[in-house]
């Protein structure tokens, strides 16, 4: 299996990412042994330290473990938080794609999405549906947070400024997916964006309809520059939010399956009740 040549990051970071998609996806479970330097270094067509120094990363990252004399394993207790970017990209894969995003803009969405798009446009990927429903917030609505810190009350100059965010990641992912649709190049491919009358205290991803990442905002105080005068903000950040993982595949828990459901339940619930077509 040799790495994407159109892929511009470096060799090592490919084979890092490869590997770390199939930890988190379960492909190699906690406790597993993985296979040598020299059968990765022949399954990705590349050179054992090029191996070396993706395994490095791994290991910084609390993934893997080395035991002397035995090998490079997965750790048995992996932390619960994890990066969204390998689903999202294996999420692709499959024949029928749906995505379900609740948050405060979907800018991490929007990054993430890209390379994926990128590889249904050149032919690399080729699922028969795709359909990406976005929740966020109103804001043509007065938020209870984010809120100006002196007087902890609505501020008008940020909600533009969040709704030029939100509009600028949002819309782009509409397009990007119906375009795929017009060219033909997806039988079946929407995306719609609704907003709601609430503030989003966390963000929530549900993938092909098996797996769930939820993630509180932090909220934070930083200075922005509305209408040419700094403002103290109360901020949601998004950046922050650490995000923790449920499958329906989950073989450790009982509880995994039921979150996914639950989550997909209350999705649903706010997509078909109190949310309306945002406006473009």
């Amino acid at each position: 299996m040799a790495l994407d040549p159109d892929d511009p990051r470096p060799p090592y970071v490919q084979v890092a990412n490869a590997l770390r998609a199939a930890i988190l996806t379960k492909v190699f479970k906690a406790g597993d042994k993985l296979p040598s330097r020299a059968e990765l270094a022949k399954k990705y067509e590349v050179a054992p330290m090029t191996v070396q120094n993706a395994l490095r990363e791994l290991r910084d990252e609390g993934l893997i473990v080395s035991r002397q004399g035995s090998g490079v394993f997965v750790r048995e207790r992996t932390e619960r938080p994890v990066g969204l970017r390998p689903h999202i990209e294996r999420a692709f894969n499959a024949e029928h794609v749906t995505i379900d995003f609740a948050g405060f803009s979907g800018e991490t969405l929007h990054g993430i999405m890209q390379e994926p798009l990128d590889k249904i446009r050149i032919g690399r990927l080729t699922p028969e549906s795709i359909h990406v429903r976005i929740l966020v917030p109103d804001p043509g609505v007065p938020w209870s947070v984010p809120v100006t810190v002196d007087e902890r009350a609505d501020s008008p100059a940020f909600r533009k400024r969040a709704e030029e965010i939100m509009r600028r990641h949002t819309l782009a992912i509409v397009d990007n997916v119906t375009e795929l649709g017009a060219l033909g190049l997806v039988k079946d491919a929407t995306a719609e964006v609704r907003v709601h009358p609430t503030a989003p205290l966390f963000k929530l991803y549900l993938v092909n309809n098996e797996e769930a990442f939820f993630g509180f905002y932090p909220v934070r105080e930083h200075v922005l520059s509305l209408g040419g005068e700094p403002q103290a903000i109360y901020d949601l950040m998004g950046k922050d939010a650490i995000l923790f993982h449920h499958s329906i595949t989950d073989d450790d828990t009982s509880t995994g399956s039921q979150y996914v459901d639950q989550a997909r339940t209350w999705f649903d619930s706010m997509w078909n009740t109190i949310s309306t077509e945002y406006k473009r």
